[in-house]
């Protein structure tokens, strides 16, 4: 969406974001974190110790923070992961049955989140809640409220945007300190990296592949030109290795600083809205993995994602030794 709707359906979001909601949301994120390791624990004592990092910790995390956030219940909460799953699945025929006609799965799951937004956003008017779905349905800028399609499709971008990115940040940060032990022994022994750390991981993982923009206007870009209209791929793996940015890019340094990554967009008008919320989830859940799981072993190849437009890892196994 271009300015000015954007800039105002913008405004709208952000004034939902209260400070006192925010504060709630960062305080709520260690007692998500905390329930679902103990889960993880005791799924391991069931089956040997084998866990499915993906499953068992990166996906239940911010899907749970995200449907708290929302106040979506409890029954709705398997159909959410599946369906924001499905659309964000690339194609992957591991997700999508029907192969003939995967556009069909994706509009079919966007509509089933739709509708159940769609349905809360009116029940919240008629009975008010703390959640963000209250907020969005009463807030106003300029005399004007979202409507319930436009929070419904809120809800679908807050999904893909904040529920599968988070969780591959948080898989994929997994792999990485496995790959690189001692870069997962420093930052064990020093929670002053956390900061550092998890901007790394973001810059490392770079969960989203690429988004697509359209010139306004003639110019030129490094010594290519380019006219108004014409389609721009913005390859963000490809822009968090740049060596003229990042010194020694293939590098994993979690004390790298500073860290210019575009893992949650470029600044500007478009930056992800849920950065501080995505950055407090992934120092929380690592520095839980540390002192709750520090026997947590990665113990075979990821499934990857079969997907041009999503990072993703949708196994990995792992086991828990104590």
């Amino acid at each position: 969406m271009d300015d000015p709707r954007h800039a105002k359906i913008r405004r709208i979001v952000s004034k939902a974001f209260t400070p006192r909601m925010l504060e709630q949301l960062l305080d709520s994120v260690r007692g998500v974190v905390d329930d679902v390791l103990a889960r993880a624990r005791r799924t391991a004592a069931a089956n040997g110790g084998a866990i499915d990092v993906v499953a068992d910790i990166a996906a239940p995390i911010p899907l749970r923070v995200i449907c708290d956030m929302m106040g979506i219940p409890e029954e709705h909460r398997a159909m959410v992961l599946a369906q924001s799953t499905i659309i964000l699945s690339g194609g992957d025929p591991d997700l999508i049955e029907d192969q003939d006609d995967p556009l069909n799965a994706f509009l079919l799951a966007g509509m089933e989140l739709a509708g159940l937004m769609e349905r809360l956003a009116a029940e919240r008017l008629e009975r008010p809640r703390q959640d963000l779905t209250t907020a969005l349905v009463t807030t106003e800028v300029d005399g004007e409220k979202l409507s319930h399609q436009e929070i419904a499709s809120f809800f679908i971008l807050l999904l893909v945007a904040g529920n599968e990115t988070t969780r591959n940040a948080i898989s994929q940060g997994v792999l990485a300190l496995h790959e690189h032990p001692d870069q997962r022994a420093r930052w064990r022994a020093d929670p002053g990296l956390d900061r550092t750390a998890v901007e790394e991981i973001v810059r490392w993982a770079s969960p989203v592949t690429w988004m697509r923009r359209t010139a306004t206007r003639d110019g030129e870009v490094n010594g290519h030109r380019f006219a108004a209209g014409d389609k721009f791929l913005l390859l963000y793996g490809s822009a968090n290795r740049d060596p003229e940015v990042f010194r020694d890019p293939e590098v994993l340094d979690l004390a790298r600083d500073p860290n210019p990554h575009v893992g949650f967009g470029s600044k500007g008008p478009h930056f992800c809205l849920g950065a501080h919320l995505a950055r407090r989830e992934l120092a929380v859940t690592f520095r839980a993995l540390f002192d709750q799981l520090p026997d947590l072993e990665v113990t075979g190849e990821p499934d990857r994602l079969r997907s041009s437009f999503v990072n993703g890892i949708k196994r990995l196994p792992a086991r828990l030794a104590g």
